[in-house]
């Protein structure tokens, strides 16, 4: 087991408890290693030295001291050094001070090589030592005491008192090494033991256990012994490969900093574990002035840049303090434990401190500023979510007051009581499904074909009736519950395809999504799995996009985006036409079709202005090979006019108003491939339109 205490500095200040604890154990085994050595016997040292039998021990055991096996990407788990089985077999087969020699011998070719400080050192040499020396007493309890004049072979009868032996060396260094976690971290040692011994004992199981194997191979044929490489090879590449799976999962690509997934998991960690009286902090850190530099130098400078903020926001927190990337240029800071809110403001002004320091890339000097919300547990919020909002709020209060940093303030929060409890209301309602899809149709304005159909959610509070999206949308935004919304819309999406699909109406549903959605990892792998599931074509569903994604490069190289593409699922460009300066970029973003913002449509037979510009737009998606939809068509003039234009498709109450799933089934049986109607396809509403 690693010793996790590198503070990032010459070691812990002398007369904390962390530099009483270190040492102690040092002194105290320290003790233990001169006692051990004293009872070497050196005949027999130099009798087993004379041996290739030692050295290739004692080889084994150096290379095995180099380079741990990891079995989590969590730091205060560390790793298990393959030494284990060697030294452990040492002490089996010739005693003690033997082992005890080996093992010192390792940890300090370690500390040499690896450069460790001298304190880590002196502490790993007193833990491994302890460690041994309990299981060699434990040994001893059963009157097993070898020398190497004597060695030791075990035999089937033996399993007891290996067992025990083995179960003292671990639970001595497990206590140990948590011990000094725990005082670095600040952090009970229930905690650090729930989250350490697990995974350890797994990989300390396998070396033990191998150990009287080895034991065995000495005895009657030592040179096999380094043969023993290959199952060690075998678990570490194992354990390398499951630690790495499990790092991609829960850290920024990027940065290497934790994302939102471990974030949630360490705040929700600290908040079981924070004792009566004791505050748990989560900050939120936003760059000011990061986009002019990512816009003017370029992605790679800005990643680059992002690097070097993670860097100096990792080496301004204390040990056991939590920083993460939730995407783009936004951190989060989790201070498992603080004093109060005069100290998280301290410990905010030292992240902002540090970010403001100019940075040198390019040969350009950069002055980059940072925004700082803080919120507090248990003060402003008791769980996870509601604390990521509260300092989301703080944030903006520091942006909008050009503070710098802000403490949550519940007299400043836009967001009432009122639309807080509504916020639960409608995690309870994606929760137990309440939440409903209509459907609205894209009708061909010169065929009068259906080209599809939009999914819009729909929500009937049990009290307050009917809520409209304009309402709940953006606070399901603002809450971070966007993602699980997502989840639900395309799950339900997904599900009523495949009934449609199944019964031959063969139509393609839409379903709105937002930027941070669309660059969500875990999207595409939804889609293929439900897809899949459903027997779907990837063109069965549709994601509409708002002309907002067009602003930002990340879009046209996210990994998220060129899954989408692989699979087949098309995107829509939703509201188009509010941003046009971005018209050019449309040839970047693989759409399928561009949606022409309705605030355009509905007045293109009154302003002369508007119409130029919807005329634009068609004529433009048009020069790009796509489908241009007009939305909010209301008028039968409207239609006409849009058809003259070139428009493809139309989409709004003039054709059909939003229906339930069933009225759409009907409909739908109706409309699906229709005849063209009136010279140019459009029908007009009469005809078209639903009671």
């Amino acid at each position: 087991m690693t010793d996790p205490t590198d503070t990032r500095d010459t070691g812990p200040r002398m007369g904390t408890p962390l530099w009483a604890f270190l040492a102690a154990i040092s002194a105290i085994g320290g003790t233990a290693l001169v006692a051990a050595i004293l009872r070497l016997d050196p005949v027999g040292l130099a009798e087993l030295a004379r041996t290739p039998l030692f050295w290739v021990l004692a080889v084994l055991v150096v290379l095995g001291e180099l380079r741990p096996v990891m079995v989590s990407s969590a730091a205060s788990v560390g790793g298990t050094y393959p030494s284990t089985m060697f030294t452990f077999a040492v002490l089996l087969h010739f005693g003690l001070p033997t082992a005890v020699l080996m093992q010192v011998v390792g940890v300090v070719m370690n500390g040499v090589v690896t450069r460790k400080a001298w304190h880590r050192v002196l502490f790993n040499v007193g833990q491994s030592t302890l460690a041994l020396t309990a299981a060699a007493v434990v040994l001893g309890v059963f009157g097993i005491v070898p020398t190497p004049a004597v060695p030791w072979v075990p035999s089937g009868a033996d399993l007891v008192p290996i067992a025990l032996s083995g179960i003292a060396y671990f639970i001595t260094r497990a206590m140990l090494v948590c011990g000094a976690v725990a005082l670095h971290e600040r952090r009970s040692v229930i905690r650090v033991l729930r989250g350490t011994a697990g995974p350890q004992a797994l990989v300390y199981t396998a070396l033990l256990g191998l150990a009287p194997l080895v034991v065995v191979v000495m005895s009657h044929s030592p040179g096999l012994v380094p043969l023993f490489v290959a199952p060690l090879a075998a678990v570490y590449f194992t354990a390398t490969l499951s630690m790495r799976r499990d790092h991609q999962a829960l850290h920024d690509e990027l940065t290497g900093l934790p994302n939102r997934k471990m974030l949630i998991v360490s705040t929700e960690e600290a908040l079981a574990e924070a004792r009566e009286g004791e505050r748990v902090g989560l900050f939120l850190l936003d760059l000011d002035r990061f986009k002019e530099v990512n816009d003017t130098m370029g992605h790679p400078v800005g990643d680059r840049l992002l690097q070097m903020v993670a860097h100096r926001l990792l080496h301004s927190v204390r040990p056991g303090d939590v920083v993460a990337r939730l995407g783009g240029d936004e951190f989060a800071v989790l201070l498992p434990s603080i004093r109060d809110a005069h100290a998280a403001r301290e410990v905010a002004a030292r992240l902002r401190a540090a970010l403001t320091e100019p940075v040198r890339l390019e040969g350009m000097t950069f002055d980059l500023d940072g925004s700082v919300g803080i919120a507090l547990f248990p003060d402003h919020a008791p769980d996870f979510e509601l604390l990521m909002q509260r300092a989301d709020v703080a944030m903006y209060m520091a942006k909008e007051a050009r503070t710098g940093v802000e403490l949550y303030q519940p007299d400043k929060d836009r967001n009432s009581p009122e639309r807080l409890h509504l916020l639960g209301d409608l995690r309870r309602a994606v929760d137990n499904r309440e939440l409903r899809l209509h459907y609205q149709p894209k009708v061909g304005l010169t065929t009068g074909a259906v080209h599809g159909v939009e999914a819009l959610v729909r929500w009937r509070h049990p009290v307050h009736g009917t809520i409209p999206p304009a309402e709940f949308i953006p606070l399901a935004e603002q809450s971070y519950l966007m993602r699980q919304l997502t989840e639900y819309v395309i799950e339900e999406a997904l599900e009523q395809a495949a009934r449609w699909w199944h019964m031959g109406l063969k139509v393609q549903i839409s379903v709105n999504v937002s930027a941070r959605d669309l660059l969500d990892s875990a999207l595409p792998e939804q889609l293929e799995v439900g897809l899949a599931r459903y027997s779907l074509p990837p063109d069965a569903i549709q994601l509409e996009v708002t002309e907002r994604i067009l602003m930002g490069d990340q879009a046209y190289t996210h990994d998220t985006i060129k899954a989408l593409a692989a699979l087949g699922v098309p995107l829509s460009l939703d509201d188009f036409g509010t941003g046009y300066s971005s018209l050019i970029r449309l040839q970047r973003l693989a759409v399928a079709e561009v949606k022409i913002d309705s605030s355009f449509v509905r007045r293109i037979t009154e302003s002369e202005d508007d119409e130029r510009i919807v005329r634009s737009i068609v004529d433009l998606v048009r020069s790009l090979g796509l489908r241009s939809v007009a939305e909010g068509v209301e008028s039968d003039e409207a239609a006409l006019r849009l058809a003259e234009m070139g428009c493809d498709v139309g989409q709004g109450w003039l054709f059909c108003e939003p229906m339930v799933a069933a009225d759409a089934t009907l409909w739908l049986r109706d409309h699906l491939d229709p005849e063209p109607a009136l010279g140019y396809g459009y029908r007009p509403a009469e005809v078209t339109r639903t009671a």
